[in-house]
């Protein structure tokens, strides 16, 4: 599988401005740097798990909505997952998406 960056990017630009939030108002929320959001949208940059978490919670939506396209906000489900990852660090974050794929991998 490969990710799709540009798409990535897309995805979080549409969700802000969805919003009608202006780029330096989301990095001030997510506790980023200036002009990185930007270069995410532009896929200059290629954000970390822990940014998409952070971006996903100022943006009121889930990393899956970025990650892949796809949201089902009556799915109670995944906001139940979404905001278990919420207050997690980076360390924490990866050692979660390292059990999803070791999960993902499991004949159950």
């Amino acid at each position: 599988m490969t990710i799709d960056y540009t798409e990535i990017g897309k995805r979080i630009a549409r969700r802000r401005k969805a919003l009608g939030l202006k780029q330096s108002e989301v990095e001030e929320k997510a506790g980023l740097g200036q002009k990185y959001l930007s270069n995410i949208e532009r896929s200059i940059s290629i954000p970390s798990i822990e940014v998409i978490m952070k971006l996903a919670y100022v943006l009121n939506t889930t990393p899956d909505e970025f990650l892949i396209g796809t949201l089902d906000s009556n799915d109670e489900e995944w906001r139940k997952i979404a905001e278990l990852l919420r207050p997690l660090n980076s360390n924490q974050l990866n050692l979660a998406h390292n059990f999803l794929i070791w999960l993902s991998e499991q004949d159950i």
